[in-house]
């Protein structure tokens, strides 16, 4: 397992280096193409969600694979990135790939993805790119019946977008990697709504009116119906606590009450999203039954959102990463929690606009320590402590995240929150430090 990282880490990784990669002069998906048609064509087999968007593609994907799973589905889940280990990113029925397993596959298709580098006909494979033909091969080899795929980056150029869906979704979208995907909401739509397929359904979650404009643009040029959360899906919360929230779903085909063990009003959209595009495969002659989806969605399970590590005084991580996703985070943090005062562990990757985030979390915070994660991108807390600084707020800096977490445990009051985001980065190391979760170093 240890080898197979290492080799895969060794080819050009865009979680390192985004902004040198993901452009069309950089990005081939024939290369994709090529390798998978080496593999026997892995992708074909099973019935795929496909799932782009800036914020909740991965609790959408979490929440469809976890109702197939309960609906007797073998289910693979196709995420990124990962909290601890890489094998989070490669799942069956909420089982990670084994590292035996992991290594063996890999082995399996090196030369086939060192013939293709070496002829360089569409340029090199990339880590992303082998490691997603990697999850699709393991798929087909425990004949995997259905999948729910996340993009990585974007989605037009995405390594997953060689896929024939059998439900495209598109989560909520606001501004994020600008400078890989386009400066305004409509171009970095465009770029996402480049895995819609022709005549393929796709579920929406609510957008901002130049998002909606593209996709309505997309869906009709491609011939693909579409479905649109808070318009042909509509929600309602009925009742939140810390341990989750009670909700209905009324869409064209039935009227749900559910739960899910994820706080804030966005999951409760993801979920509405995810239920649209459930409902898309029952269309599809898949069986998925009211009663999977309820049992499916109350025991579903995505750590490092919203999620509470200690108590007294209170620990809560959150991988909010952009000014929209911070907005969320601190509404959630007022409606769900009492709190005298308020630490703010912040970290993020050099891409991310800082000043948004601060923007939406200094209002709520007494003290923020700024730290960095162990990841390559992440931004040096001297570059951005400046932005947090103001005449009534305390602010310090940490090297590390299990320096800052002492920190902020010797500042905090007995009835204060400590709240760790800023990247999903900082989220798993903060993880690690209070559950002492082994961490997987490369």
């Amino acid at each position: 397992y240890r080898e197979a990282l290492k080799y895969i880490l060794s080819f050009t990784n865009y979680e390192k280096s985004l902004a040198e990669l993901y452009s069309p002069g950089n990005i081939d998906l024939e290369r994709v193409r090529e390798l998978l048609r080496r593999l026997g064509s892995p992708e074909v087999a099973p019935s795929i969600v496909h799932i782009a968007g800036t914020k909740g593609k991965g609790s959408t994907a979490a929440m469809i694979a976890s109702v197939l799973s309960t609906a007797g589905y073998k289910t693979g889940l196709y995420t990124s990135p990962h909290l601890h280990t890489f094998r989070e990113r490669i799942k069956i029925n909420d089982e990670m790939i084994s590292p035996e397993e992991f290594g063996l596959t890999l082995t399996d298709i090196k030369s086939e993805v060192e013939d293709i580098n070496r002829s360089g006909k569409h340029g090199t494979l990339t880590t992303f790119e082998i490691l997603t033909a990697l999850a699709l091969l393991y798929f087909r080899r425990h004949e995997v019946e259905v999948v729910a795929l996340e993009v990585g980056v974007g989605g037009r150029l995405d390594a997953t977008n060689v896929v024939q869906p059998a439900v495209c979704v598109v989560t909520s979208i606001s501004r994020d990697h600008t400078e890989l995907l386009g400066d305004t909401l409509a171009e970095i739509a465009l770029e996402k709504a480049g895995i819609i397929k022709p005549g393929k359904p796709v579920v929406t979650a609510p957008q901002k009116p130049e998002v909606e404009m593209v996709l309505e643009q997309v869906c009709g040029e491609r011939g693909s119906r579409r479905l649109r959360v808070g318009k042909d899906i509509l929600w309602e919360s009925l009742k939140a606590g810390r341990a989750g929230q009670r909700f209905r779903i009324i869409s064209s085909e039935e009227e749900y009450e559910l739960e899910i063990p994820l706080l804030g009003d966005h999951q409760l959209e993801n979920a509405a999203v995810a239920v649209g595009a459930l409902e898309e495969l029952k269309r599809a002659g898949l069986n998925v039954s009211r009663e999977s989806i309820c049992r499916g969605l109350r025991h579903m399970s995505w750590p490092g959102r919203l999620e509470v590590l200690q108590e007294r005084p209170l620990l809560i991580v959150d991988g909010a990463h952009n000014g929209d996703s911070a907005r969320k985070l601190r509404e959630s943090l007022l409606k769900y929690f009492r709190f005298q005062d308020a630490i703010l562990i912040i970290g993020a990757s050099s891409d991310k606009n800082i000043e948004e985030i601060a923007r939406e979390l200094l209002p709520i915070a007494s003290s923020v320590i700024v730290t960095r994660s162990r990841h390559p991108r992440a931004a040096s807390p001297s570059n951005i402590a400046p932005v947090f600084k103001r005449p009534d707020i305390i602010v310090e800096t940490a090297e590390g995240v299990r320096e800052a977490l002492q920190k902020a445990q010797e500042l905090v009051g007995p009835e204060g929150l400590i709240c760790a985001t800023g990247s999903l980065f900082i989220v798993g190391e903060v993880i690690e430090a209070v559950k002492r979760v082994p961490a997987e170093l490369y």
